[in-house]
């Protein structure tokens, strides 16, 4: 790698070194490719003239190079290792443990006791109860009721009857008078004739008039009259009467006895087994890898390059 960077510091230092090559300019001084100056010579435009030279450039060209370099890779490598260890099992373990307990005893006992009781005493008695009834009493009495009554009222009316009667009437001829020959025409046949008429007939008829009456309607009408009435009424008293009695009374005492008990308690216990076992151990092996760069390689050409410079006159410096 310091190769690389060696190669272009000394082409760009080539590089400076060619671009001021010397050229024949104004007043005998040298003038370079890389810098603008201007010209030497005096200014006086009488005494100046331009020329064409050809000055030396120096052009930097890279060329490509193809270069094989190797880089360090590692590379995992599985091995098998044998591990031993410890391993902790719980176990559970028992102990006895005695312990003292105090177990309840109850125990029934009887006492007698005397006690003064109220006994209740039931007394009939009478007493007189006044109160209000209400007793019904039955009025009758008439009122007048108008009523709206049709009568009906006959009269007489005078009709037209359309009427009539039966007539025998001889029937028409059905041949023609002047052309009838007795010998052949037929009998004269007769036939009954309906006969309407009108006549004009009396009938009686019937109208119905509305005709207000006044009638008087009995009615009867019941009264609540209050009367005041006395009774005997029976009523229970009860009262009390004290007694002394003797009763027997069932009653429980308790008594803690103690004991001595076993029990088996629990206990885990932590115990160290030790074992085996096969695990993949990886380690890495280091391992050159080629590979292959491209670098720019630095090259210096020289090229002639015509430029336009101020020469001074020989005869105009002179005088």
């Amino acid at each position: 790698m310091k190769t690389f960077f060696g190669i272009p510091a000394i082409a760009v230092l080539l590089l400076a070194l060619a671009a001021d090559v010397a050229e024949a300019g104004c007043c005998g001084a040298a003038r370079y490719c890389g810098l603008r100056r201007t010209c030497c010579c005096p200014a006086v435009s009488c005494c100046t003239q331009t020329c064409t030279v050809m000055k030396t450039c120096a052009q930097v060209v890279y060329d490509q190079e193809q270069i094989t370099c190797y880089k360090t890779c590692y590379e995992p490598v599985y091995e098998p290792r044998t591990v031993r260890g410890v391993r902790y099992v719980n176990e559970v373990q028992y102990r006895e443990c005695a312990y003292t307990v105090c177990r309840p005893v109850y125990e029934t006992h009887v006492r007698t006791e005397t006690v003064t009781v109220c006994r209740p005493v039931w007394e009939t008695q009478t007493r007189e109860v006044c109160y209000t009834v209400c007793r019904p009493v039955q009025e009758t009495g008439e009122r007048e009721v108008c009523e709206v009554v049709c009568k009906p009222v006959k009269y007489t009316k005078t009709v037209k009857v359309c009427t009539g009667h039966w007539e025998t009437r001889p029937a028409p001829a059905t041949c023609a008078p002047a052309t009838c020959v007795p010998a052949t025409c037929a009998p004269v046949q007769q036939c009954r004739v309906w006969v309407p008429e009108v006549q004009e007939k009396q009938i009686e008829c019937v109208r119905y008039e509305s005709e207000t009456i006044v009638k008087k309607v009995p009615y009867t009408i019941c009264r609540m009259v209050p009367e005041q009435v006395k009774k005997t009424v029976e009523y229970k008293v009860c009262r009390l009467v004290p007694e002394q009695q003797t009763r027997e009374v069932h009653y429980q005492t308790c008594r803690m006895v103690t004991e001595q008990k076993v029990a088996q308690v629990p206990y885990v216990t932590c115990k160290a087994v030790p074992y085996e076992t096969t695990v993949q151990c990886v380690r890495y092996v280091p391992k050159q890898v080629p590979y292959t760069v491209t670098r720019c390689v630095p090259r210096v050409v020289y090229k002639q390059v015509p430029v336009t410079v101020c020469c001074p006159v020989p005869s105009c410096c002179g005088g």
